[in-house]
């Protein structure tokens, strides 16, 4: 793995022959580049935005999620897909649902076609962001998505499920909490993953010989926690990082006496968000 003392997961030899990154021009989709070029023959990454030119061994397509046939010719010939394309932020709904519901069927359609088996779906702490703060929650709690953001993941979970029962086809899905360099606010103190921990997890995810349908949260090994991950405990994913660091940040962070939705609930403000109007 990318730091000394965590248990090899990862061959010495590149395992696999081509690996798609979709959402490559996002925020998560460039800490990963470089990493998932380490271990595939070729890596095509994709968005509908300009990912840079290509790199050794890579191939850049731009696509259009929304866009059946353009997705069907991205997906063919890959190994596994990587999905971490699609709206990423509450935005209105017509977005919402072509990027991250229309979008995913047709990525799921492609992979069914050209037989793909494994697809590491970039879903989001959002599908449980109305539990409240003061519960632990586990990967198989009912969804309670905050925003309708939350929602299109919780499709996307339902849609990831339905093809592993009906076809066979694997998929880990990835409730990723908040992975930036650095929390920007206090509620990342629970919910930040650190760049290498996200490394750490899409690895478990990769290279984990047998995974089913599985649901982790990506989060790192924070003082506080709200997500139990011992039902995911098959992918050997053990976090190194902790928010610990970053508390100076927020010297004043103290709870208000009378704490508004914001701070009972585990989204924050994502439960107040609401929809985002044109």
């Amino acid at each position: 793995m990318s730091r000394s003392g965590s248990t090899e997961v990862i061959p010495l030899s590149k395992p696999f022959r081509r690996l798609l990154l979709t959402g490559a021009a996002g925020g998560l989709g460039r800490v990963l580049r470089p990493h998932l070029r380490e271990w595939c023959e070729h890596l095509r990454v994709s968005d509908r935005v300009d990912c840079g030119s290509a790199h050794r061994g890579e191939e850049v397509v731009l696509a259009e999620l929304s866009d059946k046939n353009a997705v069907n010719a991205l997906v063919a010939g890959v190994d596994m897909v990587l999905h971490f394309g699609g709206i990423s932020l509450e935005s209105p709904f017509e977005q919402i649902v072509q990027g991250n519901i229309v979008g995913l069927y047709n990525v799921y359609e492609a992979v069914h076609k050209h037989a793909v088996r494994r697809v590491i779906y970039a879903s989001s702490s959002h599908v449980v962001g109305f539990y409240p703060q003061s519960e632990v929650i586990d990967t198989e709690v009912p969804l309670r998505p905050d925003c309708l953001y939350g929602v299109s993941k919780c499709f996307g979970e339902a849609l990831t499920r339905y093809y592993f029962d009906r076809f066979g086809i694997e998929a880990v899905c990835l409730r990723i909490g908040s992975s930036f360099a650095e929390p920007t606010h206090p509620r990342m103190l629970v919910t930040y993953l650190s760049y290498d921990d996200l490394v750490e997890l899409v690895a478990r995810a990769l290279f984990t010989p047998r995974v089913d349908h599985s649901v982790i949260y990506g989060v790192s090994d924070n003082p506080v926690s709200w997500w139990d991950n011992r039902k995911a405990a098959h992918l050997g994913f053990h976090p190194r990082d902790s928010s610990r660091k970053f508390a100076e940040l927020f010297p004043n962070a103290a709870p208000p006496d009378t704490p508004g939705p914001d701070q009972r609930y585990q989204g924050g403000p994502w439960v107040m968000s609401g929809p985002i109007e044109e």
